[in-house]
């Protein structure tokens, strides 16, 4: 009586506690996958496609994120491995990844081995504390002040010389195309602006 009891009572827990760990692990995966945080459930940017859509799209690529982008502000693209790649061009959303919630976005081993060879461990590459110290070298560099007075200094010198080159042909009432002038006298202005800025 005593080993059927203990037979009937094994037969059924070994049916049970299967059944407990499948109803455990099918619960915590919908938890997870509906990103339950405290009853809430997470937003996430619309999935509009896949890289696969991108490789269609290789020769009008730009054009075509600009189509998706008039649809709306951020969207997600799926990419293998179950890597998402997140788009946007709403100011809210690029401050709350940068500023608000930067942790929380970081590029991770995936794509720093991918860039390693062209970036190196600069601010395009790293993550965290490597992250961090580079951005704070940089922010010397690209503080508004710097710029405005480095900018400032090398539209002056170019000024000079395209007033020197206006002032030179209307003396000599020689024509000439202002509007080129003006143009190539301006573009190594950002042009230095954007080259020293990156050293």
């Amino acid at each position: 009586m005593e080993t059927e009891n203990l037979s009937s009572w094994t037969s059924s827990m070994a049916l049970t506690v299967p059944g407990l760990a499948l109803l455990a692990i099918c619960s915590f995966y919908l938890l997870v996958r509906r990103g339950w945080r405290g009853g809430k459930p997470r937003r996430y940017a619309p999935v509009v496609g896949t890289v696969f859509h991108q490789l269609y799209h290789v020769r009008r690529l730009h054009d075509y994120h600009t189509d998706l982008f008039r649809e709306r502000k951020t969207f997600q693209l799926l990419a293998p491995a179950s890597r998402r790649q997140i788009y946007t061009c709403d100011p809210a959303v690029v401050e709350h990844i940068l500023r608000t919630n930067f942790a929380n976005y970081g590029k991770g081993w995936f794509n720093y081995e991918n860039m390693k060879d062209l970036f190196g461990d600069g601010i395009f590459a790293v993550d965290g504390d490597k992250w961090r110290q580079q951005r704070k070298i940089a922010s010397y560099d690209f503080s508004t002040r710097a710029l405005r007075d480095f900018s400032g200094a090398v539209f002056k010198r170019n000024a000079a010389k395209l007033a020197s080159i206006v002032s030179s042909n209307a003396a000599s009432k020689k024509s000439m195309d202002f509007q080129a002038s003006a143009e190539s006298h301006s573009r190594p202005s950002s042009s230095v602006v954007l080259a020293v800025s990156s050293n």
